[in-house]
């Protein structure tokens, strides 16, 4: 099934790439001819483990199979700005939980204010995939624990560089 609208924007922080964010693309990818993921430089609130360039790198590999469905791309300020620059009308958001949702909810609405060309798509990952979360991961990293059923492995070895394990 594709849509009217041939592309979509999937904006995110993505630090690091989760193997969630990679389910919520392929999920994009059934419904839109090309996904392109937005990657925040900046965050109010968060601070980055990976530089920008990094993340877009690791999203770059992770969806390299996906060929030029996929359009990988770092951005600053608002992305509904991004959006119209890309010209692109409908903005994907994962959902987890009813948690995720509230928050989602109110960013949606808000960028419906800002610009109301945009529409914003909620897509849930795989039920395997529900709980995960990049900052959860992080956590996890920091006390040893093992990540490698979250992410993919080339993100396995940078979490664990940068945080200095072995």
């Amino acid at each position: 099934m594709k849509s009217d609208h041939p592309k979509a924007i999937y904006p995110g922080t993505f630090d690091p790439v989760t193997n969630g964010h990679i389910d919520l693309i392929h999920r994009a990818l059934e419904i839109f001819d090309k996904v392109i993921i937005a990657v925040a430089n900046e965050n109010a609130g968060k601070k980055p483990l990976f530089s920008v360039a990094e993340r877009v790198r690791f999203l770059k590999q992770a969806t390299r199979p996906l060929g030029d469905r996929v359009q990988v791309e770092g951005f600053s300020g608002l992305v509904v700005d991004f959006a119209r620059r890309k010209k692109v009308r409908v903005m994907i958001r994962g959902v987890r939980m009813i948690s995720d949702f509230e928050y989602e909810f109110q960013m949606a609405l808000t960028n419906r204010k800002l610009a109301g060309d945009i529409e914003t798509l909620f897509l849930m990952p795989h039920e395997s995939h529900v709980y995960i979360s990049s900052r959860l991961i992080k956590e996890i990293a920091l006390l040893d624990g093992d990540i490698s059923s979250f992410v993919p492995d080339f993100v396995l070895r940078a979490v664990r560089k940068k945080m200095h394990h072995p």
